[in-house]
C-alpha cells in the first residue's frame, strides 16, 4: 500500500522562538529540476517545509532520495526551478549571485562531512576567516574565534593546523567557524560522517547543547540514529516528504 506525501510545514513558532515568530526556513511549492541535455531528471517535487527560530531539524532520506538537492536549496548553493524560498525573510528568488552569495555567507553556517577546513591554515585562522568576508577587524576576528574555539573545547589547538588535529577536532573547529558568525541558520550534512562512534558521539551532543542554547539546526543524514537527535524529523524519498515525525 503506498503511502500519500505530506508536507512539512513547521508546528507554528518554537518553544522559546522571539516574535514575531517567523520561519528560518520557508519553502513553499519547490521543485528542482536537471536538465541533462538527453532527458529532464527531477530531484525534488512540490516541497513545503517551515523551520521556525529555535528547532532542531533532521531531514533524513537514503542515497538518490533528494536530500542533498534540497540541502543545497536550503544552503542557497543551488536555485528551485519552481516554487519560492525565502530565508531569514529574504525572498531568495529577488537576488542576483552576489547577493545570494552575501545572504548565504550572512545567515547560514555550514558544517560538512569532510570538514572542508583550510589545510594550510592553523584552528584560530580557520575560525576567523569568515569574519574576513565580513569586514570585521582583525583584533575582532581574533576575540571572536578564540571564544567560539574556547567554547568548543579547543582552546589549546587554537595553533594546530587540520593535519595534526582529529578527525573529531576538525569537526569541532568546523562547527565553531559556523558559530562564529552568528548566522541564523546551522546547516549540518552528515557531519558525522567521518567520524567514528565515539567522535560522532560527541559531535551531535554538541549539537544538542546548542540547540539548547537556541540555536537553529537542520541537519542532513541518511542514519537514523544520527536524525534521533532532532526534535523534527523530515522523511524524504523520490523528491517528496512522506512523514514527519517528532522526537521528545
Amino acid at each position: 500500500m503506498s503511502v500519500a506525501p505530506i508536507v512539512a510545514a513547521g508546528p507554528g513558532p518554537f518553544p522559546g522562538a522571539a516574535p514575531p515568530y517567523q520561519p528560518v526556513i520557508g519553502l513553499r511549492g519547490v521543485g528542482r529540476v536537471y536538465d541533462t541535455g538527453r532527458l529532464l531528471v527531477t530531484a525534488l517535487q512540490t516541497i513545503d517545509l517551515d523551520v521556525y527560530p529555535g528547532e532542531f531539524v533532521a531531514i533524513i532520506g537514503p542515497s538518490g532520495s533528494g536530500k542533498s538537492t534540497l540541502m543545497n536549496i536550503i544552503g542557497c548553493l543551488d536555485r528551485p526551478t519552481s516554487g519560492s524560498y525565502v530565508l531569514a525573510g529574504v525572498d531568495v528568488a529577488e537576488l542576483d549571485d552576489n547577493g545570494l552569495a552575501k545572504l548565504r555567507s550572512r545567515s547560514i553556517g555550514f558544517v560538512f562531512q569532510s570538514y572542508n577546513l583550510l589545510p594550510r591554515m592553523n584552528a584560530l585562522d580557520n575560525v576567523s576567516t569568515p569574519l574576513l568576508y565580513h569586514g570585521v577587524p582583525a583584533r575582532q576576528r581574533r576575540e571572536r574565534a578564540t571564544l567560539a574555539l574556547t567554547r568548543l573545547g579547543l582552546a589549546d589547538r587554537m595553533d594546530h593546523q587540520p593535519t595534526e588535529l582529529s578527525g573529531g577536532q576538525q569537526q569541532r573547529v568546523a562547527i565553531a567557524r559556523a558559530l562564529v558568525t552568528e548566522p541564523a541558520l546551522i546547516l549540518a550534512d552528515e557531519p558525522t560522517g567521518n567520524l567514528d562512534s565515539k567522535s560522532g558521539a560527541e559531535v551531535m551532543a554538541l549539537f544538542r547543547e546548542l540547540h539548547a542554547e537556541g540555536r537553529t539546526i537542520v541537519l542532513i543524514t541518511h542514519d537514523a540514529e544520527v536524525a534521533n537527535a532532532a526534535d523534527r524529523q523530515i522523511h524524504i524519498r523520490d523528491g517528496l516528504v512522506w512523514t514527519e515525525g517528532a522526537h521528545a
